[in-house]
């Protein structure tokens, strides 16, 4: 299928990208690629289904809709594999204009998913009330768990345990414990981008540079910071920008061959 680069969210709001697909009720895949990655499926203008690495269904959609930063495409036609969405759209964008405000004030507490918190003194001698879902993160949260880790243990959706734990902090139940530093992931490497800017030069001349950085900016990411699995598609995400039908075949081909080479 035919996939269409629809804009990068760093440049567009993610509705005016969602807006023409809707009254023209189309049926289709988004995807989004960046720091975060997630997709997005619509069917007769309706979205039917969102998923990211952690949420599905309608907090997959609310996930989605707080990003800053990541490339779009659109693949017309491509059914849904399921249906996690209900709702008709108009009334998913109302729930998460009514969320939208709630779930900034929680980031300004807990601002990444890395986050561990533990029980605290009680000093004002209050009884409190909590539901059965506070309970059972209140009791996993040991200092040593990650909002993440609690949030797999439970079979939970992530944006479900940041607001059972945002809630805990708000009754004076919940501290602060040591940020968990998060897996450090292995990058591209400099000699990656040595074998990208000379190929691309190869193909589109001495622009080649200015055309890398403009992507790296698409993907959210620096020649520092880009994931080593993510070579593939930033390979393939900057052979789109070659007009020449050859020349871009010509490039994927050789970082292809260069990339077996580089492993």
């Amino acid at each position: 299928m035919t996939e269409i680069f629809l804009g990068d969210l760093s440049q567009v709001k993610l509705f005016d990208i969602l807006k023409p697909l809707l009254i023209g009720k189309k049926t289709g895949k988004l995807s989004f690629q960046g720091r975060e990655s997630g997709e997005m499926y619509l069917e007769l203008g309706n979205i039917v289904h969102a998923k990211t690495p952690n949420a599905i269904g309608e907090y997959g959609f609310f996930a989605i809709m707080g990003w800053k930063t990541g490339r779009i495409t659109f693949e017309p036609d491509d059914p849904p594999p399921e249906r996690t969405i209900s709702i008709p759209s108009e009334q998913l964008f109302l729930n998460w204009s009514s969320k939208k405000m709630d779930w900034e004030k929680i980031r300004e507490v807990i601002s990444s998913n890395n986050a561990v918190f533990r029980l605290c003194l009680q000093r004002d001698r209050e009884n409190k009330i909590i539901t059965a879902d506070q309970w059972n993160v209140l009791a996993l949260s040991n200092g040593v768990r990650t909002i993440s880790e609690i949030t797999k243990i439970l079979e939970w959706d992530e944006l479900k345990t940041v607001t059972m734990t945002y809630q805990l902090i708000q009754a004076g139940l919940l501290e602060r414990g040591e940020v968990q530093k998060p897996l450090r992931k292995k990058l591209a490497g400099e000699n990656f981008f040595l074998s990208v800017e000379n190929e691309l030069k190869k193909v589109i001349g001495p622009v080649a540079p200015f055309i890398i950085e403009d992507k790296l900016s698409e993907f959210g990411e620096t020649k520092d910071s880009l994931p080593q699995d993510q070579k593939v598609i930033f390979v393939e995400s900057l052979g789109e920008e070659i007009p020449n039908d050859l020349k871009r075949k010509e490039f994927v081909k050789a970082m292809m061959e260069s990339l077996s080479l580089l492993k």
